[in-house]
């Protein structure tokens, strides 16, 4: 069951992503030819591109600029009226505000309002924007992976319960978590379409763009993206999986297209629409918690598959079987291995700023938070923030005091 704040817009699903792309030819290759995305608009400085299955003209916009960066996020609202109120809901929080009329912003969208969010990342609100003819059964037109449609937003943040808090009063929905024993809070899944997210947050030095979540119809479809890449050379480009995750259960592949970008080819996730759905919490340090329920295969097309051990279970649950919410560990801390560093890409501030940090996937970033930095420092308890206002937008049984991972609030409030 969500609540919204009475003065927030009716947002419905993540819409579309903006990215800053250096080499637009060789991102219309990887995005293209390779992933099956559909081009609806193209110029000299812009590629806008779709899915089969989607109505709205594009779900990805890809821009010449130097460097490579997350430009903006984007939600679709429910009515142009929700437009005006995602500005005063925003101008209320002290946020900066920019109002953008119709052909001034991104090609095909109407008026819209980009702000900078509590958390720092560049996010527009929008609600008109031009149709295309759904390619459903337009089965002569797919080639490459034939992704179906953008799914989700994964971005990384320090402050996992300042991110809740903010998108609680937007009216999103949390299908998932991962806690510390002491119920704080790591990671959040949250969404406003009945899937299992639209939007999550990864704990980890921020806030920047962690990836897009495309979402394909079967399995079939990611092992054949991975072997599309491994028949012609390129399996570079593929940098985890195909696999299975604990969180989600999603079946995934984890690529990055020639600026660093990095994009989960995603099916198998479930249904939240539910009113009475319930949040599945999983512990940090259990050997059966989204780290250990990921499996990555060691090479492109084996399936990656491992014995199944998501053992999650709703708060109601736990409550009737034991009393209490278990808070399931173990003692031991693996060594960590190394791993080849990737590229990484950068996002943009709307001022045109960026700043970059090493990009790591959400098996790394749960890494670090569970077993320490690899820099070789002590590997002490986790520091924590101040109370904040955070406090009253998290869940009932997750802890008041924000958790900071161990990279903690960059300096600078430019994403990185």
């Amino acid at each position: 069951m969500t609540t919204a704040h009475p003065d927030a817009p009716d947002v419905i699903r993540s819409a579309y992503a903006q990215l800053a792309v250096t080499d637009l030819a060789a991102s219309r290759w990887f995005w293209v030819e390779m992933l099956g995305f559909h081009i609806q608009h193209e110029d000299a400085g812009t590629l806008c591109l779709r899915g089969t299955d989607e109505l709205t003209r594009h779900s990805l916009v890809l821009r010449k600029g130097e460097p490579a960066a997350l430009d903006h996020i984007a939600y679709r609202v429910r009515t142009p009226e929700d437009v005006d109120r995602a500005e005063k809901f925003f101008r209320q929080l002290g946020r900066p505000v920019r109002r953008i009329p119709k052909g001034e912003g991104t090609p095909g969208v109407g008026d819209a309002v980009r702000v900078v969010d509590p958390l720092g990342f560049p996010v527009e609100f929008f609600h008109d924007i031009e149709h295309a003819e759904r390619l459903i059964q337009c089965y002569d037109l797919r080639h490459g992976a034939e992704m179906a449609r953008l799914d989700h937003f994964n971005i990384c943040t320090p402050d996992i319960p300042a991110a809740y808090a903010h998108y609680k009063p937007l009216g999103f929905g949390c299908s998932e978590t991962i806690e510390g024993d002491e119920h704080e809070l790591y990671a959040a899944w949250m969404y406003r379409k009945q899937t299992v997210h639209d939007v999550a947050f990864t704990c980890s030095s921020g806030p920047r763009l962690h990836h897009l979540g495309i979402a394909t119809h079967v399995s079939h479809q990611v092992l054949r993206c991975a072997d599309l890449f491994g028949s012609i050379r390129k399996e570079h480009h593929i940098e985890r999986g195909p696999g299975r995750h604990g969180v989600s259960n999603a079946f995934y592949l984890y690529l990055r297209d020639p600026d660093g970008h990095r994009v989960e080819i995603y099916t198998s996730g479930y249904y939240t629409g539910d009113p009475d759905h319930e949040t599945y919490r999983w512990n940090v340090h259990d050997d059966a918690d989204a780290t250990s329920g990921t499996t990555p295969s060691s090479s492109p097309g084996t399936g990656g598959h491992a014995r199944p051990r998501p053992r999650r279970e709703s708060t109601a649950r736990l409550r009737r079987r034991t009393g209490r919410v278990r808070r399931a560990g173990r003692s031991g801390r693996p060594r960590l291995t190394r791993r080849a560093p990737v590229r990484h890409a950068r996002t943009r501030t709307p001022g045109g700023e960026t700043s970059s940090r090493p990009s790591v996937t959400l098996v790394q970033i749960l890494e670090c938070v569970r077993h320490g930095p690899r820099d070789g420092r002590a590997r002490g308890p986790s520091p924590r923030l101040g109370k904040g206002s955070c406090s009253s937008g998290v869940p009932d049984d997750v802890r008041t005091t924000p958790h900071s991972c161990k990279g903690g609030r960059s300096s600078s409030s430019r994403p990185c």
